[in-house]
């Protein structure tokens, strides 16, 4: 295979994670085009690294159970329905073997975040940062929810050499 070709997929990954997790801190919104972009490109990036269909079936299902997982999480308003559905997106290009990896480094970003936006929030900090950029502001606002796809991006991004599309890439 080409290297360009070997590389094309995570390329494509990787600039749709970082959109969503782009789109969602200006936002808090992850639009659902990045989503079904994940999805739609799936399954020509398994053909691309030569991915056999057992491992695609795999993938599937953790996919799968990360949308039935990520809509309970919604249904308990944990997260919102873009987080839920780039967390399915995201999983179905991991796969198992990068899952764990992902869960981890996904909750220790999201940890971080948290950290982050409890101190933009604080009462100490919060007027120095009403005067910054609309965006950065909002990111303060205590009313304001955590723009959560930061975090699946990263976890994304740390789990993504353990999968076939990054594992030939020195990732």
């Amino acid at each position: 295979m080409m290297p360009a070709l070997a590389a094309l997929p995570a390329l494509v990954f990787l600039g749709l994670i970082l959109t969503a997790a782009v789109e969602d801190a200006l936002s808090f919104t992850i639009p659902n085009w990045i989503s079904a972009a994940l999805l739609a490109a799936f399954p020509l990036a398994a053909l691309a690294v030569g991915m056999p269909l057992a491992s695609a079936a795999m993938n599937l299902g953790v996919g799968v159970a990360a949308l039935a997982a990520g809509m309970g999480m919604f249904a308990l308003r944990w997260v919102g329905g873009g987080d839920a559905k780039l967390l399915a997106a995201v999983c179905l290009w991991l796969g198992l073997p990068a899952l764990g990896m992902f869960l981890l480094a996904t909750a220790l970003a999201g940890g971080g975040l948290a950290i982050l936006l409890m101190t933009l929030r604080s009462a100490q900090v919060r007027p120095l940062i009403l005067v910054s950029p609309r965006w950065v502001s909002r990111l303060a606002d205590p009313g304001e929810g955590v723009p959560y796809g930061v975090a699946i991006a990263i976890g994304a991004m740390a789990a993504f050499p353990q999968t076939l599309f990054g594992a030939g890439l020195g990732f």
